[in-house]
């Protein structure tokens, strides 16, 4: 009997583990992430992008902000951007703000691995979770 308990007991447990592991490498809905990417010249921030539990996203790029909505259907992604608000930007960030915007449009696929999340596409975008 004690046998049969323990086998049970190992089959739960491993089951809950793939179960986690599974979760851990799904589309991060509902997660904070910031962009793999140095400063640009004068500034410390770097892009982030907060991800709804249904897709929506904040962006908040390298001077402009915005939204948008990302469509997953299992590894394949399509970002499609909302109204992006123009800050005065200067014309270096503007532009690197725009060609991000851009690179995210042209998403195809994605796979996660941890806490980092790349989009595939004619650009590859590495993003990291922020926080904890």
């Amino acid at each position: 009997m004690v046998s049969l308990k323990r086998l049970v007991c190992a089959s739960v447990a491993m089951l809950a583990t793939s179960i986690v592991a599974r979760a851990e490498d799904g589309f991060p809905f509902g997660t904070e992430m910031t962009l793999e990417a140095l400063p640009q010249a004068g500034s410390k921030r770097i892009p982030n992008i907060e991800i709804g539990d249904h897709g929506e996203v904040v962006l908040e790029l390298w001077c402009k902000g915005g939204k948008g909505q990302f469509s997953v259907a299992g590894n394949t992604v399509i970002f499609v951007p909302g109204q992006i608000q123009d800050r005065s930007c200067p014309a270096a960030r503007a532009q690197a703000d725009d060609d991000l915007v851009a690179a995210l449009s042209s998403v195809e696929t994605w796979k996660r691995q941890g806490d980092v999340l790349t989009l595939i596409g004619p650009k590859p975008l590495r993003f990291r979770t922020t926080g904890n």
